[in-house]
């Protein structure tokens, strides 16, 4: 007679698995958006991982029968990465999954999971290079840490003592945040100056690539020079009506390249810190006249030689923006000025 009370809880158990295979299959059928998004937000409060997996797997079959779920299976990999324990946020890390996320899946994961509770299921070297290096930039010291691929970015495993506190997202379960530097100089009218343009495609293009997302994805327009004479010389170039000028720190200018080249502008797709990171290394170590990968203190000695400087045109800068301007003591600089608004 002991095994009656066992027998019932199977019992239990598969009616309510039935019953649950059966809701979700009458959800994905009506293929309405509200009702599945509902749904996922109960499962991802119970903390019912393995039926959001199932939920997204079923949402996937549907798409290949006309279905447009395709939205639904992606949220539902954004909830796994943001809020499940590690092997199933590592899980959904696919170098081409999260397409239409809030933010690549890799920085989602890291925004809320160190780097040892995903690195052993992380599926491919290349998402485990990703997360690595987002989680870098959150201050984890990887050093010594196994499964890190840092041949994905060639950065360094920590965060170099001249670097900024880079600019991070904060996600959330139906929206982020993505706060920009607090740079804020004090800007003094420019001066209009001579300027000598030189042909520099390296660092042209380095400079371009900080926000290359704005131009080929949002509205975004960007202006570079390059020659022989100061910031200001530079940023007349571009800028042929009145500017204000103002000098910030190396680190400051870091957090400003970061930024930029994190973010998608208004409307592309954000690439993610660890990416910022990489590009405003790569922008330096032209500037700075070293091979890549650079060395780290050579690079922020180099960094530190140069003059930097935020700037802003005489309309002022609007929406996503970066207007920064560089001056070596060997006599040459560069400005930029790029921007992105939602209308054009």
């Amino acid at each position: 007679m002991q095994p009656a009370a066992p027998i019932r809880l199977f019992d239990a158990f598969h009616v309510g698995i039935t019953s649950f295979l059966s809701e979700i299959e009458d959800l994905v059928e009506a293929a309405e958006a509200n009702p599945l998004l509902a749904r996922v937000d109960a499962l991802a409060g119970n903390r019912d991982w393995d039926g959001l997996v199932e939920l997204a797997r079923r949402c996937r079959q549907a798409v290949e029968r006309g279905k447009q779920l395709w939205p639904i299976a992606e949220h539902i990999d954004y909830r796994l990465a943001l809020e499940a324990p590690g092997p199933y946020a590592a899980a959904v890390l696919d170098p081409e999954a999260g397409r239409f996320a809030l933010g690549p899946l890799t920085e989602v994961a890291a925004s809320t999971h160190t780097f040892e509770e995903l690195a052993a299921h992380i599926p491919s070297p290349q998402s485990s290079g990703s997360v690595a290096a987002e989680r870098v930039v959150r201050g984890e010291d990887l050093r010594e840490a196994a499964r890190t691929h840092a041949e994905v970015m060639e950065m360094p495993l920590v965060l170099e003592d001249w670097e900024p506190k880079y600019p991070l997202a904060v996600y959330r379960s139906s929206k982020a945040v993505f706060p920009d530097p607090k740079v804020e100089p004090t800007l003094a009218r420019g001066s209009k100056s001579s300027f000598d343009p030189l042909e520099d495609d390296e660092l042209r293009r380095a400079l371009i690539g900080l926000v290359d997302v704005w131009i080929s994805q949002s509205n975004g327009v960007v202006q570079v020079s390059i020659g022989d004479g100061n910031a200001e010389g530079a940023i007349t170039a571009i800028e042929h009506e009145e500017f204000r000028i103002g000098e910030v720190t190396a680190s400051d200018a870091f957090a400003l390249m970061g930024w930029a080249a994190a973010s998608g502008g208004a409307e592309g797709k954000r690439r993610g810190a660890a990416f910022g990171r990489f590009a405003a290394w790569w922008a330096a170590s032209i500037m700075a006249d070293l091979e890549w990968p650079p060395d780290p203190a050579e690079l922020g000695q180099g960094v530190s030689e140069l003059k930097w400087f935020l700037w802003e045109p005489a309309h002022g800068r609007k929406g996503w923006n970066l207007h920064l301007a560089v001056a070596s003591d060997e006599g040459w600089a560069a400005a930029i000025a790029a921007s992105d608004t939602k209308d054009g």
